[in-house]
């Protein structure tokens, strides 16, 4: 099965005024003066908008909505609130935390080209740490939103 991985585009490699016009539209978008406020409403709003629903799941035999909520820990400390809702109206939900301190914050993404989802990979050694409904625009935006949001943690 052929998936296709790319990456956030490095904040880094754009302009450092496309940066602060992304950062500034944010802002502006939420209603903030803090950039740190504007990527952490904007990347729930892109989890909320791009959450997998069951109804996305046809022919899978257990389909759930998965979502997902970003809150501040600690100091260099994302944490992440997944919640999965079955067909009989189970729900499991867990928590998991991210130390931001020493991760790569240029995210990368894969969009499996047959699948119903993307995955958003995790910074902290690779493999699946967030899942949406298949959109890769909607993939690319948020794993931009999350690696400027990574960064911003970075500074402290």
């Amino acid at each position: 099965m052929a998936s296709m991985q790319v990456s956030a585009g490095e904040p880094n490699s754009l302009g450092s005024e496309e940066s602060e016009k992304y950062l500034a539209d944010l802002k502006a978008l939420y209603l903030t003066s803090s950039e740190r406020e504007a990527l952490m409403a904007h990347s729930n709003a892109l989890l909320e908008t791009y959450a997998l629903r069951a109804g996305y799941q046809v022919g899978r035999a257990d389909p759930q909505d998965i979502r997902y909520r970003l809150s501040l820990g600690a100091p260099g400390e994302l944490r992440i609130r997944e919640e999965r809702r079955g067909g009989r109206e189970e729900v499991a939900v867990s928590n998991r935390s991210l130390s931001v301190f020493g991760v790569d914050p240029y995210l990368q993404y894969e969009c499996s080209p047959q699948g119903i989802e993307c995955t958003v990979n995790n910074p902290a050694g690779g493999g699946t740490w967030l899942t949406i409904v298949r959109d890769p625009k909607g993939a690319q935006e948020l794993a931009k939103a999350l690696s400027f949001l990574l960064r911003n943690l970075q500074k402290g």
